[in-house]
């Protein structure tokens, strides 16, 4: 487990529609003298509330499993990167805890509708620290040190995508990560989940597949400074055809995937 922290976190949030949304800095404060401890991430995960959606999910994508793994806190202050429907927002939410924070970094584009404004005002309300913050990837820049952990879940490959359908423009990922490391505190960690794909133009890949070679990602957060602490194989899946898209109907759900643990050194 972490080497225990002694952290005084800033707390910043606003409201927007129905729903709780943030700033960009962290959303709550804890006690200085406050010391770290595991969550019960199994609690966090049967929390009530969570939508049937997200539940029918759990099985193969095994939360508690990974949380436990990345080392997630009580007290964290967590940043969610490109946190979709609030999958994870919602189940970290409940595991650090009321003296924690979720900031759920959303492109706005992707969560203007009525339905996703809804949900997100029920992850709200279920989890009032949980806070959503609309902002382009690119545009999205924490204050130095600001957190603790850092999701990115099926989302790094993200950062090689262009789509005008979606409005989502060609990125940096070298800016973002080194965006991403100056945000992180001294010890903080940024867990990776990703469809595995083949080596190769990773933009061409992240195009075809939305997949992309754990190679890359692996030499990209090591040359924005992180250090990679450890690695699992829970997602492992040697008969994924990864040229197949992982929208596929034939495989969604079931990719192959790489577990990452990433640390900005102390």
């Amino acid at each position: 487990m972490r080497t225990i922290f002694l952290t005084a976190l800033a707390s910043s949030a606003m409201a927007l529609t129905a729903c709780s949304y943030d700033n960009g800095d962290t959303a709550s404060a804890s006690s200085e003298a406050a010391i770290k401890a595991a969550p019960d991430f199994t609690a966090a995960v049967a929390a009530p509330g969570r939508e049937e959606n997200d539940l029918a999910l759990d099985a193969s994508r095994q939360p508690a499993e990974i949380l436990d793994f990345m080392d997630l806190e009580t007290g964290d202050a967590v940043v969610d990167i490109f946190a979709g429907g609030g999958y994870y927002s919602e189940i970290m939410g409940a595991a650090v805890g009321a003296g924690g924070s979720v900031v759920a970094v959303n492109p706005p584009q992707f969560v203007s509708s009525d339905a996703a404004k809804e949900k997100w005002a029920g992850i709200a309300s279920r989890q009032p620290n949980v806070s959503l913050f609309p902002s382009q990837l690119d545009d999205f820049t924490p204050q130095p040190s600001s957190y603790d952990f850092a999701m990115m879940h099926l989302i790094y490959h993200d950062l090689y995508w262009e789509s005008e359908k979606f409005k989502f423009a060609r990125m940096d990922p070298a800016a973002f990560l080194t965006k991403l490391y100056e945000g992180m505190k001294p010890g903080g960690i940024v867990a990776v989940i990703d469809h595995v794909g083949n080596p190769g133009d990773t933009r061409a890949v992240v195009e075809k597949t939305h997949r992309i070679d754990p190679a890359t990602a692996k030499a990209d957060f090591e040359k924005a400074g992180f250090v990679l602490e450890e690695e699992s194989d829970m997602f492992a899946n040697p008969d994924d055809d990864l040229e197949k898209n992982v929208f596929d109907p034939s495989i969604r759900g079931k990719t192959n995937r790489f577990v990452m643990k990433f640390r900005k050194p102390a």
